[in-house]
């Protein structure tokens, strides 16, 4: 018991050094968009990629292709339908729940790349994750704070119960940026078995015990400098790195 104390401070001290809060996370996107010469689209594209080739490794189709992925309204969300996309050229079966779609001309695009896909697009959550074999919560992100508002507390609280293996895109659904689950509530039990940071994780992983991916090869090591993290060593052509509880590459 005592090593395993050891081992959690260990892991709280990492992770406390090498995160972003939301408002760190908020401006180096604002730089990786001025400075950096990136577009969201560019940035929106290269965040779904991570999360599709996560579920590729930690869902392999031979278990099962059927994919649902939670979207919510914001960029999160956005993700979440760029993943779809790639997933549904990997050869899975994707079904996207997107209940409040953004007028924003970059998601109705999202959205349209989808459907001339025939990737079908769902109104009842609860009927399709009793289909399913793996989800994909894009929900909300880093920038969530406070409540859950409608339809979003049934989903997620779908999401808690199920016993579907569930991956969160840059935070779980619900949780706090700095103090991770809700004290009670709607996704006070909420725990997904995977977590995809992006760009760099966020105070909240200290809160979490899956399996843990970071995703954000296209930040430069001066900005990463600049924000106080370092950038895994991705390898080959892989957009994702798995860490373990110390923080380090697997």
């Amino acid at each position: 018991m005592r090593c395993r104390h050891l081992r959690f401070w260990a892991f709280f001290d990492v992770v406390s050094a090498q995160t972003l809060s939301a408002k760190a996370a908020t401006a180096l996107d604002k730089e990786l968009m001025s400075t950096g010469a990136f577009s969201i689209d560019q940035l929106m594209e290269l965040a779904g990629l991570s999360v599709s080739q996560a579920v590729y490794r930690v869902h392999p189709i031979s278990r099962g292709p059927r994919i649902l992925v939670a979207v919510g309204p914001g960029n999160n969300g956005g993700d979440g339908l760029v993943a779809a996309r790639h997933l549904r050229h990997y050869g899975y079966q994707p079904t996207v729940y997107y209940p409040k779609r953004s007028k924003n001309e970059l998601y109705q695009r999202l959205a349209k790349q989808l459907e001339d896909l025939h990737v079908p697009f769902v109104d009842d959550f609860p009927a399709a994750l009793a289909s399913t074999d793996h989800v994909v919560d894009a929900i909300f992100g880093f920038s969530f704070s406070g409540e859950v508002r409608e339809p979003f507390p049934a989903v997620i609280q779908a999401m808690q119960d199920t016993k579907v293996p569930v991956t969160s895109v840059d935070a779980p659904s619900s949780w706090n940026i700095k103090e991770g689950p809700p004290k009670s509530g709607v996704g006070s039990a909420f725990h997904p078995d995977v977590l995809v940071s992006l760009t760099a994780p966020k105070p909240l992983v200290k809160y979490f015990t899956g399996r843990h991916f970071i995703g954000g090869r296209f930040v430069t090591p001066a900005i990463a400098d600049k924000y106080g993290f370092d950038v895994p060593d991705y390898e080959g052509i892989d957009q994702v790195v798995e860490v373990g509880p110390n923080g380090h590459k697997l």
